[in-house]
Formats: C-alpha cells, sequence, structure tokens
C-alpha cells in the first residue's frame, strides 16, 4: 500500500521481524517519505580490505548492531544526509528560572514532584512554538505540514541507543504536568515500555548534555522534524551590571538546528529568541 520496500527495512520486532510502528515510521500520509538502511555499510567485509590489514593481530571484541541501532544509523544518515541543517546559538541568563525553580521545588517539597530545568525548557520551547507557528511545522515531502498543538519530543538516552518520547499539546498544560509527565515517559522509556504512540510524531525536538557537563553541542534534527534544540550546561559567566560593576550570571548555552527548506533564517532566528525571552522571564510560565 505504501510502496515501501521491506528488503530495506531493520524491523524493531523480535528477531528482527517488521511490524506495523516500522512501516509507520518509514512514511508519511502520502508515503513519500522513506529512511532505508544502507546494508552494504554494516557488515565488516565493506569497510575495505585495506582498512582491516591495518588491524590486523589487534585484539578486539565484535559488537553485533542490533534493529535499535540500525534504526538510529539509518535515520541519523538520512538526517545528514538529506536536511539542510543551519545553527543558531545563543546563552540564555537562568537566575531568574533557577530562583523560582527553587521556591516552586520548596513549595513541592512534600509531594514528590521536583521541577527540573528541563521542564522550564520544554514549556518556554511549547510557548515560544505558539509564538512563532512556522516553526511549526514538518517536512511532508512535497509539501510542509503546520500545526496547531505544541507537540514536543524529548530525547532520553537508554540503554543501547536513543528514543524520544513525545509530550502532547504541551501549550495546555503547567510546569507540574510536564514534570509528572516527562518523569513517567523517561522511566518507561529507559525500560524500553513505550508504546508506539508516545515517540512518534511531534514536529519539533530537545535534547539536553548539561547534566554530563557538555556545555554546547549540535544536535541532528529528528526527521521529518523542523528543528531541534540541544541544550547545554548551567555555567558562571562574568557579566557587567547596568552601573558598569563585574559580577557573575548562571547561563546556559543552546544550539537551534533547523531545516532550511522550512524554516528560513530570520523566522529560526525569532524563535530563538521567543525561547531564551521565556526562559530568562520564568514567571510568564506561571500564567
Amino acid at each position: 500500500e505504501k510502496n515501501i520496500d521491506l528488503s530495506k527495512i531493520n524491523g524493531s520486532g523480535p528477531r528482527g521481524r517488521i511490524i506495523k510502528a516500522d512501516i509507520d515510521n518509514l512514511s508519511n500520509t502520502n508515503g513519500s517519505i522513506q529512511f532505508k538502511t544502507d546494508e552494504t555499510n554494516l557488515s565488516d567485509k565493506n569497510i575495505g580490505q585495506k582498512g582491516l590489514e591495518n588491524y590486523a593481530g589487534k585484539e578486539y571484541k565484535k559488537i553485533e548492531i542490533d534493529s535499535m541501532r540500525k534504526t538510529i544509523i539509518s535515520r541519523l544518515t538520512v538526517a545528514k544526509q538529506t536536511i539542510p541543517h543551519y545553527y543558531l546559538r545563543r546563552d540564555i541568563k537562568v537566575d531568574s528560572l533557577l530562583s523560582l525553580r527553587s521556591q516552586m521545588n520548596e513549595g513541592l517539597r512534600k509531594s514528590e514532584i521536583k521541577i527540573t530545568i528541563n521542564d522550564f525548557i520544554i514549556k518556554a520551547c511549547a510557548i515560544a512554538l505558539q509564538d512563532v507557528p512556522k516553526c511549526n511545522v514538518i517536512w511532508g515531502g512535497d509539501k510542509i505540514l503546520k500545526f496547531k498543538a505544541s507537540d514536543i519530543a524529548v530525547a532520553v538516552a537508554i540503554e543501547g541507543g536513543l528514543i524520544t518520547p513525545v509530550l502532547f499539546d504541551l501549550e495546555k498544560k503547567g510546569l507540574i504536568d510536564i514534570s509528572i509527565e516527562m518523569k513517567s515517559l523517561a522511566e518507561r522509556a529507559r525500560n524500553k515500555q513505550l508504546k508506539p504512540n508516545e515517540y512518534q510524531g511531534g514536529s519539533f525536538s530537545i535534547s539536553s548534555l548539561g547534566m554530563m557537563g557538555v556545555k554546547n553541542f549540535d544536535a541532528v534534527i529528528n526527521p521529518p522534524h523542523g528543528s531541534i534544540l540541544a541544550v547545554g550546561a548551567v555555567q558562571k559567566q562574568p557579566c557587567f551590571t547596568p552601573e558598569g560593576a563585574i559580577s557573575s550570571q548562571d547561563v546556559i548555552s543552546v544550539t537551534l538546528s533547523a531545516d532550511h527548506r522550512m524554516i528560513d533564517g530570520a523566522i529560526g532566528a525569532k524563535f530563538l529568541e521567543k525561547i531564551s525571552y521565556n526562559i530568562e522571564n520564568p514567571g510568564l510560565m506561571l500564567v
């Protein structure tokens, strides 16, 4: 029905069996989006004898590429080869956010809820997608699809790979709801308990390596999404006060990777500016 060559698909079911979700991941409604893995790039014999000879006599352990890793290889290869990425970078002050977060968590101390910096960033991006709807888009092969709801995928590292559970209708949800839902999705993602409808969809992604001390990085767009935000660690930086004195401030470095086929540079810059404004004025996210 979708005119997809099954021999080119890496199944994610038991023993590599192709299941319905694999087909849904490979095509949009008109069947024009296809992500195929070139199997010739996945075997030792195709690396090239000359290259392998350089490792003769070296002890090694062969790591088989499972279906999850093959899917990641396929999608990232397609993304970097076919999507014209461009990158916008910005340092964002988070002193007010950290202060508000501390107050909220103190008030929630008797509950099991703990608001994270990531929860604020998710909400800030959800609001920005509403303010700059030209960025709330996906690539549809021969068309661009623009959405009304703010549906955001958040990258979660799991054993053997990466998965991006999606939080839906975020423009309608508060920080506490986002925190509870994100924690549940992340836990079930790490236990590989997510249902396909919980990690498919969305138009925008967030990837954070701040908890690992990474200052900044460039994330690869998750097709068919229009953009992705890479979030680094909170760091102290010197700054000048209005009076000219030097003080310190808490800053995170972010990078927006955008698909130039859908999002022009000026629109991407406006989108990142809105994200930055929301993060630097976190009280607005409580309204």
